[in-house]
Protein backbone atom coordinates (compact mmCIF):
# COMPACT_ATOMS: atom_id res chain seq x y z
CA UNK A 1 0.00 0.00 0.00
CA UNK A 2 2.18 2.62 -1.33
CA UNK A 3 2.03 6.10 -3.07
CA UNK A 4 1.97 6.46 -6.64
CA UNK A 5 5.30 7.65 -7.45
CA UNK A 6 8.01 7.02 -9.88
CA UNK A 7 10.63 4.02 -8.72
CA UNK A 8 14.10 4.58 -9.29
CA UNK A 9 15.62 2.05 -11.96
CA UNK A 10 17.01 -1.09 -10.35
CA UNK A 11 20.54 -0.02 -10.84
CA UNK A 12 20.11 2.57 -8.05
CA UNK A 13 18.07 1.02 -6.04
CA UNK A 14 20.75 -2.06 -5.91
CA UNK A 15 23.00 1.40 -4.71
CA UNK A 16 20.50 3.06 -2.13
CA UNK A 17 19.93 -0.74 -0.62
CA UNK A 18 23.76 -1.51 0.06
CA UNK A 19 24.34 2.20 1.41
CA UNK A 20 21.48 1.70 3.52
CA UNK A 21 22.73 -1.37 4.90
CA UNK A 22 26.19 0.30 5.15
CA UNK A 23 25.20 3.29 6.79
CA UNK A 24 22.67 1.68 9.69
CA UNK A 25 25.48 -0.82 10.28
CA UNK A 26 28.16 1.87 10.93
CA UNK A 27 25.91 3.78 12.99
CA UNK A 28 24.87 0.43 14.77
CA UNK A 29 28.34 0.09 15.61
CA UNK A 30 28.74 3.36 17.15
CA UNK A 31 25.72 2.99 19.38
CA UNK A 32 26.57 0.00 20.83
CA UNK A 33 29.33 1.92 22.98
CA UNK A 34 26.83 3.07 25.77
CA UNK A 35 29.51 5.71 26.98
CA UNK A 36 27.47 8.35 25.87
CA UNK A 37 23.78 6.69 26.66
CA UNK A 38 23.27 10.28 29.46
CA UNK A 39 20.58 12.16 28.57
CA UNK A 40 21.21 15.24 26.52
CA UNK A 41 18.00 16.61 26.52
CA UNK A 42 14.33 16.20 26.70
CA UNK A 43 11.52 16.69 23.11
CA UNK A 44 7.63 16.50 23.64
CA UNK A 45 8.03 16.01 27.39
CA UNK A 46 10.71 15.17 30.59
CA UNK A 47 9.74 11.62 29.63
CA UNK A 48 11.03 12.01 25.89
CA UNK A 49 14.67 12.10 25.56
CA UNK A 50 17.36 12.48 23.49
CA UNK A 51 20.89 11.02 24.44
CA UNK A 52 24.41 12.47 23.49
CA UNK A 53 24.65 9.14 20.99
CA UNK A 54 21.14 9.88 19.26
CA UNK A 55 23.38 13.34 18.04
CA UNK A 56 26.53 11.70 17.31
CA UNK A 57 24.84 8.97 15.55
CA UNK A 58 22.85 11.13 13.68
CA UNK A 59 25.70 13.22 12.42
CA UNK A 60 27.66 9.77 11.66
CA UNK A 61 25.17 8.66 9.28
CA UNK A 62 24.72 12.17 7.75
CA UNK A 63 28.75 12.16 7.00
CA UNK A 64 28.79 9.39 5.63
CA UNK A 65 26.05 9.53 3.70
CA UNK A 66 27.28 12.82 2.36
CA UNK A 67 30.63 10.57 0.99
CA UNK A 68 28.44 7.88 -0.34
CA UNK A 69 25.47 10.23 -2.44
CA UNK A 70 26.48 14.12 -2.01
CA UNK A 71 23.18 15.01 -3.95
CA UNK A 72 20.88 13.19 -2.00
CA UNK A 73 18.61 15.20 0.54
CA UNK A 74 18.15 14.55 4.47
CA UNK A 75 15.29 14.06 7.05
CA UNK A 76 16.90 12.94 10.44
CA UNK A 77 14.66 12.55 14.05
CA UNK A 78 17.94 15.14 15.66
CA UNK A 79 17.00 18.37 13.68
CA UNK A 80 18.80 16.95 10.84
CA UNK A 81 17.34 18.71 7.48
CA UNK A 82 19.28 19.51 4.59
CA UNK A 83 17.46 19.58 0.51
CA UNK A 84 19.27 17.83 -1.98
CA UNK A 85 19.29 18.06 -5.68
CA UNK A 86 18.15 14.17 -6.63
CA UNK A 87 14.87 12.70 -6.42
CA UNK A 88 16.11 10.61 -2.96
CA UNK A 89 15.44 11.90 0.40
CA UNK A 90 17.42 9.63 2.84
CA UNK A 91 14.97 9.59 6.29
CA UNK A 92 16.80 8.44 9.54
CA UNK A 93 16.41 7.59 13.34
CA UNK A 94 19.62 7.50 14.98
CA UNK A 95 18.62 5.43 17.82
CA UNK A 96 14.83 4.00 17.29
CA UNK A 97 13.96 3.36 21.14
CA UNK A 98 16.33 5.80 23.00
CA UNK A 99 14.64 4.81 26.57
CA UNK A 100 15.64 1.27 25.87
CA UNK A 101 19.66 2.07 24.82
CA UNK A 102 19.27 4.58 28.14
CA UNK A 103 18.07 1.50 30.59
CA UNK A 104 20.37 -0.79 28.48
CA UNK A 105 17.27 -3.31 27.13
CA UNK A 106 18.82 -4.75 23.48
CA UNK A 107 15.69 -3.78 21.83
CA UNK A 108 16.76 -0.26 19.95
CA UNK A 109 17.91 0.20 16.52
CA UNK A 110 19.56 2.61 13.94
CA UNK A 111 16.62 3.10 11.11
CA UNK A 112 17.86 4.71 7.43
CA UNK A 113 15.69 4.70 4.78
CA UNK A 114 16.01 6.09 1.71
CA UNK A 115 12.62 7.85 0.00
CA UNK A 116 11.25 9.22 -3.02
CA UNK A 117 8.58 11.69 -2.69
CA UNK A 118 8.27 14.76 0.18
CA UNK A 119 8.88 12.77 3.80
CA UNK A 120 7.62 15.76 5.13
CA UNK A 121 3.83 15.66 3.60
CA UNK A 122 1.77 12.97 4.33
CA UNK A 123 0.91 10.43 1.60
CA UNK A 124 3.04 12.06 -0.69
CA UNK A 125 6.40 9.94 -0.20
CA UNK A 126 7.33 6.18 0.01
CA UNK A 127 10.62 4.49 0.66
CA UNK A 128 12.13 2.84 -1.71
CA UNK A 129 15.72 1.00 0.22
CA UNK A 130 16.08 1.33 3.81
CA UNK A 131 17.87 -0.86 6.58
CA UNK A 132 17.44 -1.28 10.01
CA UNK A 133 19.94 -2.57 12.34
CA UNK A 134 19.93 -3.83 16.23
CA UNK A 135 23.30 -3.68 17.48
CA UNK A 136 23.35 -5.84 20.34
CA UNK A 137 21.41 -9.03 18.91
CA UNK A 138 23.37 -8.52 16.00
CA UNK A 139 19.98 -8.42 13.89
CA UNK A 140 20.34 -6.48 10.48
CA UNK A 141 17.26 -6.31 8.11
CA UNK A 142 16.76 -4.72 4.54
CA UNK A 143 15.07 -4.47 1.60
CA UNK A 144 15.13 -2.45 -1.78
CA UNK A 145 11.70 -2.32 -4.03
CA UNK A 146 10.72 -5.51 -5.58
CA UNK A 147 13.90 -7.33 -3.93
CA UNK A 148 12.35 -8.78 -1.03
CA UNK A 149 13.04 -8.78 2.41
CA UNK A 150 15.98 -10.15 4.22
CA UNK A 151 17.08 -10.53 7.40
CA UNK A 152 21.01 -11.50 9.16
CA UNK A 153 21.75 -12.47 12.13
CA UNK A 154 25.08 -12.18 13.89
CA UNK A 155 27.48 -14.28 11.05
CA UNK A 156 24.77 -16.44 9.86
CA UNK A 157 24.03 -16.02 6.04
CA UNK A 158 20.97 -13.71 5.13
CA UNK A 159 17.60 -15.34 4.73
CA UNK A 160 14.66 -13.60 2.81
CA UNK A 161 11.75 -13.03 5.31
CA UNK A 162 8.20 -13.59 4.77
CA UNK A 163 5.62 -11.55 6.78
CA UNK A 164 2.93 -13.88 8.81
CA UNK A 165 0.26 -16.40 7.47
CA UNK A 166 -1.70 -15.96 10.57
CA UNK A 167 -5.33 -14.64 9.12
CA UNK A 168 -7.07 -14.54 12.70
CA UNK A 169 -6.72 -11.42 15.00
CA UNK A 170 -7.48 -14.06 17.84
CA UNK A 171 -4.25 -16.02 17.02
CA UNK A 172 -2.55 -13.07 16.11
CA UNK A 173 0.20 -11.85 18.54
CA UNK A 174 0.55 -7.95 18.05
CA UNK A 175 2.66 -5.23 18.97
CA UNK A 176 1.94 -1.63 20.08
CA UNK A 177 3.50 1.27 21.32
CA UNK A 178 2.66 4.47 23.64
CA UNK A 179 2.89 8.13 23.41
CA UNK A 180 5.37 10.06 25.72
CA UNK A 181 2.30 12.26 26.40
CA UNK A 182 0.00 11.29 29.50
CA UNK A 183 -3.30 12.65 27.94
CA UNK A 184 -2.89 10.79 24.22
CA UNK A 185 -1.66 7.59 26.53
CA UNK A 186 -4.47 7.94 28.68
CA UNK A 187 -6.10 7.40 24.55
CA UNK A 188 -4.10 4.63 24.08
CA UNK A 189 -5.09 2.57 26.70
CA UNK A 190 -9.20 2.80 25.53
CA UNK A 191 -7.52 1.66 22.58
CA UNK A 192 -5.58 -1.15 23.64
CA UNK A 193 -8.78 -2.91 26.27
CA UNK A 194 -10.72 -3.17 23.16
CA UNK A 195 -7.84 -4.59 21.20
CA UNK A 196 -6.25 -6.87 23.87
CA UNK A 197 -9.10 -9.40 24.46
CA UNK A 198 -9.35 -9.83 20.80
CA UNK A 199 -5.98 -10.84 19.95
CA UNK A 200 -3.50 -13.86 21.36
CA UNK A 201 -1.64 -11.29 23.31
CA UNK A 202 -0.22 -7.97 23.28
CA UNK A 203 3.48 -6.84 23.01
CA UNK A 204 5.51 -3.57 23.44
CA UNK A 205 9.36 -3.79 22.34
CA UNK A 206 9.78 0.00 22.62
CA UNK A 207 11.24 0.49 18.97
CA UNK A 208 9.08 0.59 16.21
CA UNK A 209 11.16 -0.18 13.84
CA UNK A 210 12.07 -3.49 15.50
CA UNK A 211 8.38 -4.19 15.30
CA UNK A 212 7.75 -3.39 11.77
CA UNK A 213 10.57 -5.86 11.01
CA UNK A 214 9.27 -8.33 13.55
CA UNK A 215 6.46 -8.10 11.93
CA UNK A 216 7.92 -9.10 8.28
CA UNK A 217 9.87 -11.81 9.71
CA UNK A 218 6.61 -13.34 11.11
CA UNK A 219 8.03 -12.71 15.24
CA UNK A 220 5.10 -10.52 15.57
CA UNK A 221 1.80 -11.55 13.74
CA UNK A 222 0.79 -7.68 13.26
CA UNK A 223 1.55 -4.29 14.96
CA UNK A 224 -0.22 -0.79 15.32
CA UNK A 225 0.82 2.46 16.82
CA UNK A 226 -0.54 5.83 16.88
CA UNK A 227 1.99 8.99 16.47
CA UNK A 228 4.59 7.44 14.70
CA UNK A 229 6.94 9.55 12.65
CA UNK A 230 8.78 9.33 9.02
CA UNK A 231 11.77 8.30 10.73
CA UNK A 232 10.42 5.10 13.03
CA UNK A 233 8.89 3.48 9.91
CA UNK A 234 10.30 4.48 6.96
CA UNK A 235 12.71 1.23 6.49
CA UNK A 236 10.39 -1.06 8.37
CA UNK A 237 7.77 -0.01 6.07
CA UNK A 238 9.01 -1.03 3.20
CA UNK A 239 10.88 -4.20 4.68
CA UNK A 240 7.15 -5.29 5.51
CA UNK A 241 5.80 -4.85 2.40
CA UNK A 242 9.07 -6.69 0.80
CA UNK A 243 8.23 -9.30 3.20
CA UNK A 244 5.01 -10.28 1.45
CA UNK A 245 2.86 -7.98 4.44
CA UNK A 246 0.80 -4.76 4.35
CA UNK A 247 0.95 -1.13 6.30
CA UNK A 248 -1.53 1.32 5.85
CA UNK A 249 -3.66 3.05 8.20
CA UNK A 250 -7.16 1.67 9.40
CA UNK A 251 -8.86 2.62 6.23
CA UNK A 252 -6.52 1.61 3.53
CA UNK A 253 -4.03 5.24 3.55
CA UNK A 254 -0.46 5.48 4.05
CA UNK A 255 0.97 5.40 6.90
CA UNK A 256 1.24 8.41 9.08
CA UNK A 257 0.96 9.99 12.82
CA UNK A 258 -2.78 9.17 13.18
CA UNK A 259 -2.25 5.24 12.68
CA UNK A 260 0.26 3.08 11.54
CA UNK A 261 -1.08 -0.58 11.43
CA UNK A 262 1.52 -3.61 9.79
CA UNK A 263 0.02 -7.23 9.20
CA UNK A 264 0.59 -10.14 7.15
CA UNK A 265 -2.46 -12.32 6.06
CA UNK A 266 -4.24 -10.57 9.22
CA UNK A 267 -3.68 -7.45 7.61
CA UNK A 268 -7.21 -6.35 6.71
CA UNK A 269 -9.06 -8.80 10.04
CA UNK A 270 -6.29 -5.96 12.22
CA UNK A 271 -7.18 -3.07 10.31
CA UNK A 272 -11.23 -3.66 10.98
CA UNK A 273 -10.25 -4.51 14.68
CA UNK A 274 -7.84 -1.59 15.12
CA UNK A 275 -10.68 0.98 13.68
CA UNK A 276 -13.55 -0.06 15.73
CA UNK A 277 -11.12 0.15 18.90
CA UNK A 278 -10.56 4.06 17.79
CA UNK A 279 -14.17 4.76 17.53
CA UNK A 280 -14.67 3.08 21.08
CA UNK A 281 -11.80 5.20 22.38
CA UNK A 282 -13.32 8.32 21.10
CA UNK A 283 -16.95 7.93 22.10
CA UNK A 284 -15.32 6.55 25.77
Amino acid sequence: MLPDLPIPPLATLVELERVALHVATEAALLIVDRSAATVAATKSSPTDVVTEMDRRSQELVQTLLRAERPQDGFFGEEDGRAAGTSEITWVVDPIDGTVNYVYDIPAYAVSVAAVVGDPQTPGAWRPVAGAVVNPVTGERFWARAGGGAWRQRGRFDPIAVHASGQADPAASLVATGFSYDADTRAWQAAVLSEVLPAVRDIRRGGSAALDLCHVADATLDAYYEHGLNPWDFGAGWLIVEEAGGAVAGPSGQAPDRPMTIAAGAGFGALSELVRRALEAADRG
